[in-house]
């Protein structure tokens, strides 16, 4: 009886949480938005599928899936999408997810690494989903990928504490500039969930070192971080990726706001780096500053909208209002962003 009321009360603890402005929202995506989004990207055995990287699954895509089937509110799509996650992520012994499935090869998955951002996701929606529907299951599913978490990607480095993107490949001796970190993996808004699931005060340290550290990496004439970084000494993007803020990082000042962090100062850097026409975002070369990929789908676009929301209280155009999805990511990140305007800032809509 002691585990079930201690997972009582982890259920009226996180409860609380969601209250709070740090944590995500309440359900917040209309039925027809939810309906759009799972008719293009969700399968009948619950894999939502990245339709612009081959049709493979990852585990950052069914933590966004859960987390945006909990915005919804729709339990019978959750359970769903947690069904394929468990049953065919789930598979490493420390307890966090493999992080790609392809549907294109036998056996389905060939890389057992896990991706701390998917791992972050997955235990985050657990969290918010069980606390919400009284689903025990769902707790301690959450409570336990949170201590795995802590135990396997959350490391301390020359006084930092750092979430490394994958359990294998990012620390030295392995990785000669390790540690390697992606800024983007840092999903602020779970932490404080995450440290009522398996307290300890290392999350704390992993939010503010990560946010210290989007406050000093400013690389290039644009000032931007990188999407892969080398922490070995004074930070510069890691060996083997292209210096460039890229599809990664374009999420960051979304995660900042959507955590209630409204640093004007550091949102409208970022906003103002990855910009190059008006509101339209690119990935950027970090070493000339010139643009590489001009990113005009509405759901990238909406990234900006949603900082100057938060910055200037300036209202999101009608055509980032629309969704009509076309591409798993920037569809993913436009439903987020609207779930958190319509819910925190409705005066911008």
């Amino acid at each position: 009886m002691r585990g079930w009321r201690s997972l009582l009360a982890i259920c009226t603890a996180t409860a609380l949480m969601v209250a709070q402005p740090v944590a995500a929202q309440r359900a917040a995506i209309d039925a027809q938005a939810w309906a759009a989004y799972k008719a293009k990207f969700l399968d009948q055995n619950g894999r939502i599928i990245d339709n612009g990287n081959n049709g493979v699954s990852h585990s950052e895509g069914q933590g966004y899936g859960l987390l945006l089937a909990y915005l919804a509110n729709s339990q019978a799509d959750f359970e769903q999408i947690w069904y394929f996650t468990r049953t065919e992520l789930l598979l490493r012994d420390d307890g966090l997810a493999v992080w790609k499935w392809d549907p294109a090869v036998t056996p389905h998955v060939t890389d057992t690494n896990d991706a701390s951002d998917g791992d972050l996701l997955i235990a985050y929606a657990l969290a918010l989903a069980g606390s919400a529907w009284d689903r025990k299951d769902y707790l301690q599913a959450a409570a336990n990928m949170a201590k795995a978490i802590l135990s396997h990607v959350v490391v301390n480095s020359g006084g930092r504490t750092l979430l490394i993107p994958g359990v294998d490949g990012y620390l030295p001796p392995g990785r000669k500039d390790g540690p390697v970190i992606n800024p983007s993996y840092w999903i602020f808004e779970a932490f404080p969930v995450m440290a009522l699931l398996a307290p300890s005060d290392r999350w704390r340290k992993l939010s503010d070192d990560g946010l210290a550290l989007l406050h000093t990496i400013q690389f290039g004439p644009r000032k931007l971080p990188a999407d892969w970084i080398s922490l070995r000494a004074k930070p510069e993007p890691a060996d083997g990726f292209e210096a460039e803020f890229g599809y990664n990082a374009v999420r960051i000042p979304l995660y900042l706001a959507r955590a209630g962090i409204d640093d004007k100062a550091l949102l409208t850097r970022l906003r103002q780096g990855m910009n190059v026409e008006g509101d339209v975002p690119a990935t950027i070369d970090l070493t000339t500053g010139k643009p590489k990929d001009l990113l005009s789908d509405p759901g990238y676009e909406i990234v900006n909208h949603v900082v100057a929301c938060v910055v200037n209280g300036t209202k999101l155009p009608a055509s980032v209002r629309q969704f009509a999805p076309s591409l798993y990511y920037p569809a993913t990140l436009q439903l987020l962003s609207l779930a958190f305007i319509a819910e925190k800032h409705p005066e911008c809509l």
